[in-house]
């Protein structure tokens, strides 16, 4: 059996460290790009994920007050001025709903990807889906939330998310 010369020995060795170098090098530059790729899908996702996930836990919080008020309205124990209560309350979040709703609509109907309507005693939140908004818009959208949900300009805050 024939031995390796030192010299044969030194090079293999050379050529396996150059080829562990570049791809090192290769690893890194091809983990760079990936990373930055995700970076700027991510926050395409996350917003998009947004108007989803606000939707949905939205939907969730209001059947459990819905089932809470028919719960008190089912109730023997609860008075007739309670179950009057509740009727009323889960009235006017029905009705909130249906204004939101429509409001959102009437919004995506202007020409918006995507809007979300929230609101309560003290304001209107809208989230608007872009980049950014000129006057023009604010108007059109806060003269929308002023129509449908019959409430003052100065409650009304617009709020652009990309």
């Amino acid at each position: 059996m024939k031995t390796m010369s030192k010299k044969k020995k030194i090079i293999i060795l050379s050529v396996m460290i150059a080829l562990l170098l570049v791809t090192g090098f290769v690893n890194v530059a091809l983990n760079s790009s990936l990373n930055s790729n995700i970076s700027t899908e991510t926050s395409a996702t996350t917003n998009a994920n947004f108007y989803t996930a606000f939707r949905s836990e939205r939907q969730a919080t209001r059947t459990q007050e819905i089932q809470f008020y028919d719960s008190i309205i089912a109730s023997e124990t609860s008075s007739e001025e309670v179950k009057k209560e509740a009727e009323a309350n889960k009235l006017a979040l029905i009705a909130q709903m249906e204004k939101e709703l429509v409001t959102e609509g009437i919004i995506r109907g202007k020409g918006f990807p995507d809007a979300i309507v929230s609101s309560s005693d003290t304001n209107v939140n809208i989230f608007v889906k872009c980049a950014e908004l000129t006057k023009e818009e604010v108007a059109q959208i806060a003269s929308v939330a002023i129509q449908q949900l019959k409430v003052e300009i100065d409650r009304i805050i617009i709020i652009p998310s990309a």
